[in-house]
């Protein structure tokens, strides 16, 4: 058996799985405080483990930041996370009595990798989530692109609309940052409701739309991806992958010309095959990952 744990910021998805990735049970589990949190994920894991056989290895795909460099004293903790109360946290320490091996990467690195899986000719695919963060995860020939800590797309600074000036931004360190414009909860404290409720204000869905293309278009830039998946619980609202796709081509103006970005960029740009399961998926290839390395 192998554990995997999609970690969110509202919400942890963890599933017992057979090595060869068929899931066996899956449970939900509210994120409170790493302490409270940690404790029904261990119990979950070993009432698991009781009813179906032993853990052999842990894949985790969570939100962060997080210090995923297996080198470090530190690999598995969060580090300046806006989470409140998980920084310094550890997955390592949480699961240390199962005593297997755990691979720990960031949830949008997870979902990125099973959602490759799903793109054959993809060399190059970039996965973004916007839910209550926001995050990109990149991926190169089956392998998480990352420098000396994974990508924080999410606290890039898009440029600001013009006259779209009247909201600070929610982001506790860096105000209109992209998370601090578009995100859930960026977007409930601006707007008092989620975007799939914003119905009655087509403005709303343009305006995220047009932060999030910032984004995109410095995607397509920086990476020349061969796709650009989005994906997350905002990505829900109605008419906004469409409006995003018109955005990100307005802003690209025409400069990039492949046939990779087709007219419109309905293909280019597109939701993530796996649907909200992009990120638990990755999570069990991590934990196949690391069961292989374990021999």
């Amino acid at each position: 058996m192998i554990g995997a744990i999609e970690a969110g910021g509202t919400k942890f998805i963890c599933a017992l799985a057979e090595a060869g990735g068929t899931v066996i049970e899956r449970t939900r589990i509210a994120t409170h405080a790493p302490e409270a949190t940690f404790a029904e994920v261990a119990a979950y894991f070993r009432a698991a483990a009781a009813r179906h056989g032993p853990i052999a290895a842990f894949g985790i795909g969570s939100f962060g930041p997080l210090d995923i460099d297996p080198a470090s004293p530190r690999y598995g903790c969060f580090t300046t996370t806006p989470k409140p109360g998980w920084s310094g946290a550890s997955w390592l320490a949480a699961l240390a009595e199962f005593a297997v091996p755990i691979r720990v990467d960031s949830d949008v690195s997870a979902a990125a990798l099973a959602e490759a899986g799903q793109a054959p000719g993809c060399r190059t695919l970039a996965y973004t989530t916007v839910g209550t963060g926001i995050g990109t995860g990149i991926v190169q020939d089956g392998a998480s692109l990352r420098g000396f800590s994974h990508f924080e797309s999410g606290h890039f600074y898009p440029a600001r609309r013009a006259g779209d000036d009247d909201f600070a931004g929610s982001c506790p360190y860096h105000g209109d940052c992209l998370e601090g414009l578009a995100s859930g909860p960026a977007i409930i404290a601006r707007w008092g409701r989620s975007l799939d409720q914003l119905d009655d204000d087509p403005g709303a869905v343009e305006t995220v739309a047009r932060y999030i293309a910032h984004l995109a278009a410095s995607l397509v830039l920086l990476h020349m991806p061969d796709r650009l998946i989005f994906g997350g619980g905002v990505m829900h609202a109605r008419g906004l992958l469409e409006e995003l796709r018109a955005q990100t081509e307005a802003l690209l103006a025409g400069y990039i010309v492949h046939p990779r970005l087709d007219p419109g960029l309905v293909d280019y740009i597109a939701a993530p095959v796996l649907g909200d399961d992009a990120g638990l998926s990755g999570a069990i290839l991590l934990a196949r990952k690391a069961l292989a390395a374990a021999g």
